[in-house]
């Protein structure tokens, strides 16, 4: 384990994940006594936007790791087909869970909640948008890094997400994160993303402002994605890793 970090994950991040989740949570209720009909819009609205995210990420990334877990990754490697199309594509399939997924969770929070995220208006449009883009980006990270270091890497497919759910300020606003972290919150795109969320829930409008920070930030992060998964490519091929999944 020493020698495989990420396998470290479960016993090591799971139990901080927790603790700042639920604790913010708390944080964010306990220091706002009219937090109540504020903090309901706020946990359905993120549930639900949070769907697109993770939707988009888990796709791209389980897709791949289909290609390792059935040997089929050699072929796919000496056939026609480029990295770039073959990334698209389960992106572009990965859509169709995305829809039904989300789409799946929206419905049951307007039935059983009474909660209609399509009141939020236009609004969603740019938000979704980036929370797409930001779940396939990570979805790169992800397959560089099984790439780098094999099989045992995937737990980052299901585990990276739960990471950036509360430093992204799902369900609270980031102030209500501790101070520790917070610096950590104000780097990802997701952060704004679900701070327009709630300017929108609040009936204040779309603020362009955040918008245009989580969308430069989104676009940073996919350049460093990019050249990330490209330079653990070649590093997959140069030493012969294939052979892990052969």
């Amino acid at each position: 384990m020493f020698r495989s970090p990420h396998r470290l994950f479960d016993v090591t991040i799971w139990p901080l994940v927790d603790v700042i989740l639920f604790g913010s949570i708390g944080a964010f209720i306990a220091g706002n006594e009219s937090a109540g009909a504020q903090a309901f819009g706020y946990l359905l609205g993120g549930v639900v936007l949070w769907h697109i995210i993770y939707q988009a990420q888990i796709a791209v990334s389980t897709g791949f790791l289909e290609e390792t877990w059935s040997r089929n990754l050699l072929n796919i490697m000496i056939t026609p087909v480029k990295e770039w199309e073959y990334v698209a594509g389960t992106a572009l399939f990965g859509l169709v869970k995305l829809i039904l997924g989300t789409g799946l969770v929206a419905v049951t929070a307007l039935l059983l909640f009474s909660f209609d995220v399509t009141d939020l208006g236009l609004g969603l449009v740019p938000i979704g948008a980036i929370l797409l883009a930001v779940g396939w980006l990570i979805a790169l990270f992800v397959i560089g890094f099984v790439l780098r270091f094999g099989s045992g890497a995937e737990a980052l497919a299901w585990g990276i997400m739960f990471v950036v759910m509360p430093l992204s300020g799902v369900f609270y606003p980031v102030d209500a994160l501790p101070d520790v972290v917070r610096p950590l919150a104000l780097v990802l795109p997701t952060t704004y993303a679900f701070d327009a969320m709630r300017t929108l829930l609040d009936g204040d409008g779309i603020d362009w402002g955040t918008i245009g920070i989580a969308a430069a930030t989104t676009v940073g992060l996919t350049a460093a994605a990019l050249l990330f998964l490209v330079r653990m490519l070649r590093v997959f091929r140069a030493r012969g890793f294939i052979t892990r999944y052969s």
